[in-house]
């Protein structure tokens, strides 16, 4: 890899220089007659480089800033953004948030966090690691992705290409009580996607790695074998009857279903009561082998953070345990509207932690499995969020007598999100660590496949 020593000139603006159009932004508010504010100003910067077929396909670099700022008359509220850092600029902006909060009626639920749950010092999670990539250098990392594909397989006839991206940014967050913080971040990811077969036999897959450290990201060529060894595992697909059976859901896959359940106990859901996990507090949610916490405090981690995005300090909480749902992820305003209070989740959870009393590895998941479905790729988005119910596209393989058998595609898996994951029979610790939501391969018992 190439050097990821930190640099100072990588950023155009100083964290001081952030810091002040942050408190220029509360210091106008304040005089204009907003009671309270709040404001965010960032800055990012990235590049990507694409390569297919050995050749070089596209290079593109970006440079981005904003600032955004909230302001409160009372208990209405205005907000506007611009990406004119100019002070000009930051006086129209607030000016722009303020004429809206006047035109807005008032919400009991609207303001700032109480003082008492604000982030006192940001602790560092080590999220920031500079990647001094030379676009010659990031061109040579695809060639070896993707060459290290193509020489895996002469079934491999074809290339979609391999892409090496770099990303840094850095924010600072203010408000009118008294809080500014903020830090940089950096996230890098290596891609490749082939195909293989030809005329109608032809298919496809990929394999990506991401962290916040290059070091931290496959070999190159580790990459490109993956991809190419997904893809050469899917040639001769067959179809399927109609069946209802166990599926068994490959870990890329799997984070998926953490997803559903995460937008099912977020605030905005269930105050807008839209979700399928309505009034469930306290009650068996998932299989009573299994625990969910989140950990926003992970060195590295894709969704640490020393504080949400409202300022408020965040804590390691377990959301279920064994199986019994103990907490939501509210933000102020879905905490007041539910009569709760923040559980420092604005903006989002953080590092989401699967863990069962009953792990296996994939292959003991797949001979617990005997008979089934193994799914290693969803399509569509058949979710309804209100009832549960779950109906989505699949590629993946058959099972029988505990041994993966042959692929198949063209096929609709189907059940309730409610049932399925109380139906949660195994959770396999192959964890995969390709964003926030750490799980390790899902088997779930009796779901409808659907074939031809």
């Amino acid at each position: 890899m190439t050097d990821t020593a930190p640099s100072a000139t990588r950023f155009s603006y100083s964290d001081a220089a952030l810091r002040d159009i942050a408190q220029h932004m509360l210091d106008y508010a304040k005089q204009r007659g907003a009671t309270a504010v709040s404001a965010e100003v960032s800055e990012g910067f990235g590049q990507s480089v694409s390569v297919r077929r050995g050749e070089v396909e596209t290079i593109e670099y970006n440079r981005d800033k904003g600032l955004g700022v909230t302001v409160y008359i009372g208990q209405r509220r205005g907000n506007a953004s611009t990406s004119d850092f100019s002070r000009q600029a930051v006086c129209d902006t607030v000016d722009a948030a303020l004429a809206i909060a006047r035109y807005t009626a008032a919400d009991d639920c609207a303001g700032l966090p109480e003082q008492e749950v604000l982030a006192s010092a940001a602790a560092d999670l080590d999220l920031y690691h500079p990647w001094n990539l030379p676009v010659e250098d990031a061109i040579g990392l695809a060639q070896e992705c993707e060459q290290a594909a193509l020489d895996k397989d002469k079934r491999i006839r074809n290339s979609e290409g391999a892409t090496v991206g770099v990303h840094e940014a850095q924010f600072i967050h203010a408000n009118s009580l008294g809080f500014m913080s903020g830090y940089p971040t950096s996230r890098h990811s290596l891609s490749c996607a082939v195909i293989a077969g030809k005329g109608d036999a032809m298919e496809r897959d990929y394999w990506y790695s991401v962290a916040r450290d290059a070091h931290d990201i496959l070999r190159a060529d580790e990459v490109g074998r993956i991809a190419a060894e997904r893809t050469l595992r899917r040639l001769k697909a067959r179809k399927m009857d109609t069946m209802q059976v166990p599926v068994l859901f490959e870990a890329p896959v799997a984070a998926s279903l953490i997803g559903h359940f995460v937008g099912a106990v977020s605030g905005g859901s269930l105050y807008r009561k839209s979700s399928f996990l309505l009034g469930q507090l306290d009650k068996p949610v998932f299989a009573s082998h299994l625990s969910l916490e989140d950990v926003p405090d992970i060195p590295k981690g894709l969704a640490s953070s020393p504080f949400d995005d409202e300022g408020v300090r965040v804590q390691k909480r377990r959301i279920v345990e064994a199986g019994v749902l103990r907490g939501y992820f509210l933000g102020s305003y879905s905490a007041r509207k539910l009569g709760l209070r923040t559980t420092g989740n604005a903006g989002g959870s953080h590092n989401l932690i699967l863990q069962s009393s009953q792990e296996l590895s994939f292959d003991d998941m797949i001979k617990t499995m005997q008979r089934g479905l193994l799914v290693t790729e969803l399509l569509g988005q058949g979710v309804n969020h209100v009832t549960g119910d779950y109906s989505r596209g699949a590629a993946g393989f058959w099972v029988e007598h505990g041994e993966i058998q042959y692929p198949v595609q063209e096929i609709t898996i189907a059940g309730n999100l409610k049932e399925m994951y109380r139906n949660i029979v195994a959770v396999g610790n192959d964890v995969l660590v390709q964003g926030s939501r750490q799980c390790g391969s899902i088997l779930v018992d009796g779901m409808t496949v659907a074939g031809r």
